[in-house]
C-alpha cells in the first residue's frame, strides 16, 4: 500500500519544485536536439513554430502531467489508480507501470549519451594538461569507453536520488541549474564574439515566413516541444506529487515551460551561430542544405572548432560538455525517482535499496544497448519519443478532461470557484488538445 500522504518527503518551496521541474525538462533534448533540428529546418522559422506549438500542445499536457501528481499526492502507478477511479483502476495502473517502463526506456539510451558528454569534457581537460593520448581516448567512441563512463553517470544520478526529495533533488537541483544557465550564458557571449557568428544569428532569428507551414517543420517542431519538456514518462507527474496542494499549477507550469524554452532558446543561439563560426574557419558544415552529421554534430564539428582556438578552446570545450554533462543528470534525476518512489510507497522497500535496485536494472539495460548498439539504440530512442510519450500524454489529457471522478474535474473546479479561465481551459483540454495530440501522433509515428 501507498504510504500515507503526511510521511511523504516533499520541496520545501516553489522555487526548489520550479527548479526541480525545470532540470528534469531541460536535458540533451534543448541544448543537443532543439539547434539541431532548428539549423535542419529553417532556423527562425522553426523557432516560430516551436514556440507556437509549445503554448497549444506541450504546456497543457504538462499541466496535465503534474496536475495529476498535485492532486494525488502519490507515485504515477498510484496516482493513475486513483484518478481512474474504481471502474478504469486496472487501467490507471498498467498505464501507470507502462509510464514506468518509459523511464526506465529513457534511462537506458540517455545515461549512455550524458557518459559520452563526461567523457568529451574529460578529454578537453586531459589535452589541456597534456595527456594527449588519454584525451584521444576519451574523445574516440568505444563500447570499452561507454562500460566505463554509463556505469559513472549512473552513480552520480544515485548518489542523489538516494538522499530523498529535499536533501537530495531540491536541493542538488538549485545548485545545478544556476551553474547551467551561467556557464551557458557564458559560452553564449564567447561564441557570439567569433567571427562568422552573426550570420548564424541572423539564420536563427529572422524566420523566412514561407517555411512556416511545411510539413515537415510542423512535425519536427511539434515532436521537439513534446519531448523537450519530458512530458510522458511520469518525472513531472511525481514531482508535482511531492509540491504541496493549493499551490497554483498553472503559474508553477508556466514558470518551468518558460525556463525551459528560454534554455533551448540560448543553446540555439550558441550552437548554430557555433555552425557558421566553424564554417567561417573552412570547416564543411552543411551539405545539400541539411547539417553533416545529423546527431553526431557536437562530437564531429564543434570540437575540431574548440581545437582551432587553441588553450582557450579546450577550456570552452571543457565547459561546454560538461553544460551538456550537467543537463543531462538533472534530467536523468526526474526518471529514475519514478520508479524508485514506486518501490518505495506501493512495495515497501527503503529509499536507499530502491535507488541500488533501479540503477542495477538500468545498468543491465543500458549494458544490453552498448552490446547491441546498432539495432537496438536507435529503435528504444523511436519507440520512446514517436509512440509511448505521446500515448501516455495523450491518456494524461483524457484523464484530467473525461475520466476523472466520471467528468472534466478542470471544469468541475471551475464552476466551484467560478474561474472563467480555469473553465475555458478545461474545456480545451477536453477537447482540443487529444485532437491535436492525435494528429501529432500520427504525423511523427507514421
Amino acid at each position: 500500500m501507498s504510504s500515507p500522504t503526511n510521511s511523504r518527503d516533499s520541496f520545501h518551496s516553489r522555487i526548489g519544485f520550479i527548479l526541480a521541474a525545470a532540470g528534469s525538462a531541460i536535458g540533451l533534448g534543448n541544448i543537443w536536439g532543439f539547434p539541431t533540428q532548428a539549423a535542419n529546418n529553417g532556423g527562425g522559422a522553426f523557432l516560430f513554430v516551436y514556440l507556437i506549438v509549445t503554448v497549444l500542445l506541450a504546456v497543457p499536457a504538462l499541466y496535465a502531467e503534474v496536475y495529476i501528481g498535485n492532486q494525488a499526492q502519490k507515485n504515477p502507478v498510484s496516482a493513475l489508480i486513483q484518478a481512474c477511479g474504481e471502474r478504469f483502476k486496472n487501467t490507471g495502473r498498467n498505464a501507470g507501470i507502462i509510464g514506468l517502463v518509459g523511464a526506465m526506456m529513457m534511462l537506458s539510451f540517455y545515461t549512455i549519451v550524458a557518459g559520452w558528454m563526461l567523457a568529451h569534457a574529460l578529454s578537453a581537460l586531459s589535452e589541456l594538461f597534456g595527456f594527449i593520448d588519454l584525451a584521444n581516448w576519451l574523445s574516440t567512441s568505444s563500447t570499452l569507453r561507454n562500460i566505463i563512463f554509463t556505469p559513472i553517470f549512473l552513480l552520480l544520478g544515485a548518489f542523489i536520488i538516494h538522499r530523498g526529495v529535499h536533501a537530495g533533488i531540491e536541493r542538488w537541483s538549485g545548485r545545478l541549474m544556476p551553474i547551467l544557465l551561467i556557464m551557458l550564458i557564458g559560452l553564449v557571449i564567447y561564441i557570439l564574439q567569433q567571427d562568422g557568428a552573426q550570420e548564424g544569428v541572423a539564420l536563427y532569428l529572422i524566420p523566412d515566413f514561407n517555411q512556416v507551414l511545411e510539413p515537415k517543420l510542423i512535425i519536427s517542431a511539434m515532436g521537439q516541444a513534446f519531448f523537450s519538456l519530458s512530458i510522458g514518462v511520469g518525472g513531472m507527474m511525481v514531482y508535482g506529487s511531492y509540491m504541496k496542494k493549493g499551490q497554483d499549477i498553472g503559474k508553477l507550469v508556466l514558470s518551468i515551460a518558460a525556463l525551459d524554452t528560454f534554455i533551448a532558446f540560448l543553446a540555439g543561439l550558441l550552437i548554430i551561430p557555433a555552425l557558421f563560426v566553424a564554417q567561417h574557419a573552412g570547416q564543411e558544415v552543411f551539405r545539400d542544405g541539411n547539417l553533416i552529421g545529423e546527431g553526431q554534430l557536437i562530437f564531429q564539428i564543434l570540437p575540431s572548432l574548440f581545437a582551432s582556438m587553441g588553450s582557450v578552446g579546450l577550456i570552452v570545450s571543457f565547459s561546454f560538455f560538461t553544460l551538456l554533462s550537467i543537463a543531462a543528470l538533472t534530467s536523468t534525476i526526474s526518471s529514475t525517482e519514478v520508479p524508485v518512489s514506486y518501490l518505495v510507497e506501493d512495495k515497501n522497500i527503503n529509499r536507499k535499496r530502491a535507488t541500488w535496485l533501479v540503477s542495477a536494472a538500468v545498468f543491465v539495460a543500458s549494458m544490453t544497448l552498448v552490446a547491441f548498439f546498432d539495432v537496438l539504440f536507435g529503435l528504444v530512442i523511436q519507440l520512446l519519443t514517436t509512440i509511448l510519450q505521446p500515448l501516455m500524454s495523450l491518456f494524461y489529457f483524457i484523464v484530467v478532461g473525461w475520466v476523472w471522478q466520471r467528468g472534466n474535474q478542470l471544469t468541475d473546479l471551475a464552476q466551484l470557484q467560478n474561474n472563467r479561465k480555469l473553465k475555458a481551459f478545461g474545456f480545451y483540454l477536453r477537447y482540443f488538445c487529444p485532437i491535436l495530440l492525435i494528429i501529432v501522433f500520427i504525423n511523427v509515428a507514421f
